[in-house]
């Protein structure tokens, strides 16, 4: 599975550098013996079947065995991620709630604004990345195109639309650059509450076009129901060969990738956020969560927590940029 290059790579071969899961696991006993001593929420900001939603599925059994608790997941849905950060930033910061966001959770503050409802660095820690994929551009298999050129050549002439899992998402913002900074195309966002039911609007012909991460769609295509026409990595991915990147087809700009991390709340206790971060990391090293990630068209990451640090600050300025030069608003 191809593994993106924006600081992924680099966090992937950091981390394999401290060793392998067995000291991670010893390292970890004595501090797991205290916390935690009753279930943990993992707050999913969109609804079951999205990337976001997959990896904190594939995760949360395997944490629990780790950690000896319940890892109850709930999906809160709404506003491309801002409800579930909302909940889970008004919440305790004891290690018992925490948030499992995507990219979005990055892009928000800049395309909401204070509607977003909060700030990344004032009310939240990144504890760990878990996952990330590359966005691709899929079309309905009774649409009339078979490559990305064609879909350009329909679309200037046919009024068209296209679902994605809401606004502020990477995949929303893929195709804004695309459609409308590169084409100068009126193509409608429809947005809705997650890839899982944006993929189903495509499958089902409520829109024409998809834009999802990887996930959302990849079982639709190999069911021959969706084409996907193109992927926002820099490079083709293993999974996905046939599909043409939006660089080598002329658009050496967009290289957008959707991730799924795990957030605190400000204030949660460090030892609680290393203890986290070294839990997930040791479920993220198990060759059957590598195995399900694979199957589901999603890459590994994993990290410290100053990785993690580093890397969210680095795609709150990154995304704040890319809102701006698209335009992008909220509908």
């Amino acid at each position: 599975m191809y593994i993106p290059a924006f600081k992924v790579n680099n966090l992937i071969r950091k981390f394999l550098g401290f060793g392998l899961i067995g000291s991670l696991t010893l390292m970890a006993t004595a501090v797991w013996a205290v916390y935690p001593d009753k279930p943990i929420k993992l707050i999913v900001g969109f609804p079951p079947g999205g990337p976001t939603d997959m990896t904190a599925r594939i995760i949360a059994p395997k944490l629990g065995d780790l950690l000896k608790q319940s890892i109850i997941i709930e999906n809160k849905a709404g506003a491309g991620g801002n409800v579930a950060a909302q909940v889970v930033a008004n919440s305790s910061p004891d290690g018992y709630t925490f948030l499992f966001n995507s990219a979005a959770f990055a892009v928000n503050p800049a395309l909401y604004g204070a509607a977003a409802g909060y700030i990344p660095e004032k009310n939240f820690v990144p504890v760990i990345f878990a996952s990330t994929q590359a966005n691709v551009i899929s079309v309905n298999e009774a649409v009339p195109v078979k490559t990305l050129a064609e879909l350009r050549e329909y679309a200037a002439k046919n009024k068209l639309s296209y679902s994605s899992p809401g606004y502020g998402t990477t995949p929303h913002l893929t195709c804004e650059n695309l459609f409308r900074v590169q084409w100068k195309l009126d193509i409608s966002h429809i947005p809705y509450k997650g890839a899982g039911p944006a993929s189903l609007a495509v499958v089902g012909g409520e829109t024409p076009i998809a834009c999802t991460a990887v996930a959302g769609v990849y079982q639709f295509s190999k069911q021959g129901k969706v084409r996907i026409l193109a992927i926002s990595s820099d490079k083709r991915s293993p999974n996905l060969p046939e599909v043409p990147t939006l660089v080598e087809l002329g658009y050496p700009q967009i290289k957008d990738y959707t991730w799924s991390a795990m957030m605190a709340p400000i204030k949660t206790p460090n030892d609680i956020l290393l203890k986290m971060n070294q839990a997930v990391n040791v479920v993220l090293q198990m060759p059957d969560v590598r195995e399900q990630m694979d199957k589901a068209g999603l890459v590994v990451m994993g990290g410290n927590l100053q990785q993690a640090n580093e890397y969210m600050t680095e795609e709150v300025n990154r995304w704040a940029q890319i809102v701006k030069a698209v335009g992008a608003k909220v509908e």
